[in-house]
């Protein structure tokens, strides 16, 4: 690439780069690789004609910062470094530059990966989804709880996309109410060391019909003159709309239907230019399904079922022809066990938002009353329309031909639990697709060092096969080798610290054990139980009753949604326990606590290769995967997990004997919470009793929520529960000790250094298996058969 290199530093200093500020050089950059690669975006799109795709439709897609991982899948990055030092700049700085706000968690992360992996390995995989204007939130914790602002990351400009105008469809909701959906191509490089692999990310805008009425506006009607700009703006304005409100539920209904007929209205558009020069279009799409597949990342997207048969229909298609066109056409992966998660939405709300989906939904609901009939099963919690709601699961498990989990034991908690109806009658559906991640991003451009380790001592293979390294076993006796890998670990360390002090004005030692856990707030993922168990080492040490112990830096990374009462609530106590031990003198040389602001893809390209300890502490059963426990394995981190999710594969290939396991398999637990009485537990155990009084008020210490009530909240949910939840729904005190005694384990063994490095190298060696590569091949092979 010497070529391109010297071409970008005859451009920079043709336009003054280095006069430019960091955001004029980032655009300058990123506008250059993107007129560089637009023959070749072109030329994708091109080749991708009559040829079939499968469509991955997720309402987010947490792509992270763009330009550094553009560049080095482009095999470019070391080229515009050099380029950008010859002119007197340094690329570090576009670090300064915004996460693209299109994702929350590892739901968004996992399309992300996934996009990533197909385009790599030439896989004809296309996402859907939505142009957010704003994300999900900028969280502000400066006033020791959790604060919503808008994440405005499209103010340095969005080099990277393509608008599309000519594409642009109408979306319908109602005869009175429609607004334009504005198509944003975002090209995702694959990796490659010659000619670029482009794949495609379409995102929808939606944008009024009519912004601005001038006759209106001259009648001094100012309000109304840009009504239908400001609707329209709501629609793509912010992930996941609170829904505590009826307006907050109808802005995500009319949100998820936006995408959804978006993009089934635009996978048809293509159809029918595909078969523009046969006779009969109408008898043609029975074709379809052999040129489209759509996948259904969880149940955002569902509403998309319906719309098909809708729009086919429209199309002449009759409504049973249709029905089996979808059946062929839609596959469907669930991601989570939790009910509320399941989504259901009220109908009379559905049908005054779009009456003529809900009508298909009805007749949806009668084929499955006739079908159900057919084979004498019975009708109980499979209506898809029951007592007044919506359930969309229900709707995608009746109509997909393909439905997944996402981990093994997942998948069997689906068959066995919440989804058995439909598994005893449609047992072909089922299949497990364990989740991965992409070692591109992951290791190769977050982790430098760790990348360079590997190559240096089996070759750049595992770039696009991870499996490569297995090969690296043969180190694993080799001290030199270990002691590198260690060094490498506490330069990550050194990274991430840098930033903490820069961001939080908290000083952290590299020598510090870094114990993280890092995920979306949600009491199922027990930061809370976390949160408990560092008071408990704190009042330990404190008494005198833990003598050794080693410094250790417990550092966390979460949001919660923005009306989770509970979530919040555990923010702010993980804060004030913070405030209590960052100002203990005593502490100083022992024990910090962070919770980094606004945690994002960025952040987690620091804390990955920084962590020595990987908190996966879910309720056994609760967790459908997780992919933040592959990011840390891959980068050398031991687990602290429970039985659950992907942890136990962890488990599988890595070995107990290099992670840190503890509590009741997902069986197991299930049969003892039936005579579980948290309340004893708190009675009889003075230490579990001692942490969990803070939250009352009780005790030696004080912390305080400021007046609002949620710690006495999050008591009460431990010892009494709510109407909706029994107490401790999650374990919480059941658990303490197993996992405050695995907790205190894993710190004394982090004091024999290479023996943990030896534990950490044997982590990255055996992450093989979950490279995203291998579940996008699995998909392609056994579902979309692309």
């Amino acid at each position: 690439m010497t070529e391109l290199r010297e071409k970008l530093v005859g451009e920079m200093e043709r336009a003054d780069f280095a006069a430019m500020d960091v955001i004029g050089r980032y655009n300058f950059i990123s506008e250059f690789i993107m007129r560089e690669c637009r023959g070749d975006i072109e030329a994708a799109r091109k080749s991708a004609e009559n040829k079939r795709q499968a469509y991955y439709l997720s309402a987010e897609f947490l792509v992270g910062r763009l330009i550094y991982s553009n560049l080095y899948n482009l095999g470019l990055l070391d080229d515009v470094a050099t380029a950008m030092n010859e002119v007197g700049c340094d690329i570090r700085e576009f670090e300064e530059i915004p996460d693209a706000a299109l994702g929350n968690g590892g739901l968004g992360r996992l399309a992300a990966c996934f996009l990533d992996s197909a385009a790599t390995h030439d896989i004809p995989l296309n996402g859907y989804g939505i142009y957010y204007r704003y994300g999900l939130f900028r969280q502000d914790l400066s006033e020791g709880y959790q604060r919503e602002k808008p994440d405005d990351w499209t103010r340095v400009g969005d080099p990277w996309s393509i608008r599309r105008d000519s594409e642009a469809v109408e979306v319908v909701f109602d005869s009175r109410t429609s607004v334009m959906a504005v198509p944003y191509d975002l090209p995702v490089f694959g990796y490659s060391d010659g000619k670029p692999k482009i794949g495609s990310l379409r995102l929808w805008q939606a944008e009024a019909k009519r912004p601005f009425d001038f006759k209106l506006f001259d009648e001094g009607k100012y309000a109304e003159s840009v009504a239908d700009a400001e609707f329209a703006g709501r629609i793509s304005a912010v992930l996941y709309p609170n829904d505590n409100t009826r307006a907050g539920r109808e802005l995500r209904l009319r949100q998820q239907y936006f995408f959804t007929s978006a993009s089934v209205k635009d996978i048809l558009r293509r159809f029918d230019k595909s078969r523009a020069n046969t006779e009969s279009i109408a008898a043609d799409y029975r074709h379809l399904p052999e040129l489209a597949v759509m996948q259904l990342n969880d149940t955002h997207p569902v509403l998309a079922v319906p719309e098909l048969i809708l729009r086919l229909t429209e199309r002449g298609v009759a409504f049973r022809d249709a029905l089996e066109i979808a059946s062929r056409m839609f596959a469907y992966t669930n991601h989570t066990v939790m009910g509320e998660a399941l989504e259901v939405w009220d109908a009379a709300l559905m049908k005054s938002v779009i009456p003529d989906v809900y009508a298909v939904i009805c007749d949806i609901q009668r084929e499955l009353e006739y079908e159900l009939t057919k084979i004498g099963a019975e009708r109980g919690r499979m209506d898809i329309i029951d007592n007044g709601y919506v359930h969309m699961a229900r709707l995608a498990s009746f109509v997909a031909f393909a439905i997944n989990g996402v981990a093994a034991l997942h998948t069997e908690i689906l068959k066995h639990d919440v989804l058995h109806r439909w598994y005893k009658i449609y047992p072909h559906k089922f299949s497990n697709k364990t989740n991965g991640i992409t070692q591109r991003r992951w290791l190769g451009l977050a982790n430098p060092g760790l990348a360079r380790f590997i190559t240096e001592r089996i070759g750049d293979g595992w770039i696009c096969d991870l499996d490569e390294l297995e090969k690296l076993k043969r180190y694993a006796d080799d001290k030199a080798s270990l002691e590198e890998f260690a060094n490498i670990k506490t330069a990550n360390k050194l990274r991430l610290a840098k930033a903490i002090e820069s961001r939080c004005g908290i000083r952290l030692s590299p020598e510090f054990m870094f114990d993280i856990q890092a995920k979306r707030l949600h009491e199922y993922k027990r930061q809370l139980l976390n949160a408990f168990s560092i008071l408990d080492l704190y009042f330990g040490i404190k008494d005198g009753a833990i003598e050794e112990f080693t410094p250790t830096a417990f550092i966390f990374g979460a949001k919660s949604a923005p009306g989770y009462a509970r979530a919040k609530g555990i923010i702010r106590y993980i804060l004030a326990i913070a405030d209590l031990i960052n100002n203990d003198p005593e502490l100083d040389k022992l024990m910090k606590v962070v919770f980094v602001p606004d945690y994002n893809v960025s952040w987690g390209e620091l804390f990955y290769p920084a962590g020595d300890l990987s908190e996966q502490i879910s309720t056994a059963g609760t967790e459908a995967s997780g992919t933040g426990n592959m990011k840390f394995m891959l980068n050398g981190a031991l687990t602290l997990g429970t039985y659950d999710g992907a942890n136990i594969e962890i488990l599988e290939s890595a070995g107990s004997e290099n992670n840190y396991f503890f509590g009741l398999r997902a069986e197991k637990l299930a049969e003892k919470l039936k005579k579980y009485d948290p309340r004893e537990v708190y009675r009889f155990e003075p230490r579990i009793r001692r942490v969990v009084d803070t939250l009352a008020g009780k005790g030696s210490i004080k912390l305080s929520d400021g007046g609002c009530g949620i710690f006495a909240e999050l008591y009460k949910s431990l010892l009494e529960g709510a109407s909706w939840h029994r107490a401790d729904n999650y374990y919480l005190l059941g658990d303490f000790y197993d996992y405050t005694d695995a907790k205190r384990q894993a710190n004394l063994d982090y004091q024999d250094k290479i023996s943990w490095a030896k534990k950490g190298f044997m982590n990255t060696v055996n992450a093989g298996r979950f490279s995203s590569d291998r579940t996008v091949k699995e998909y392609a092979r056994d579902i979309w058969r692309v």
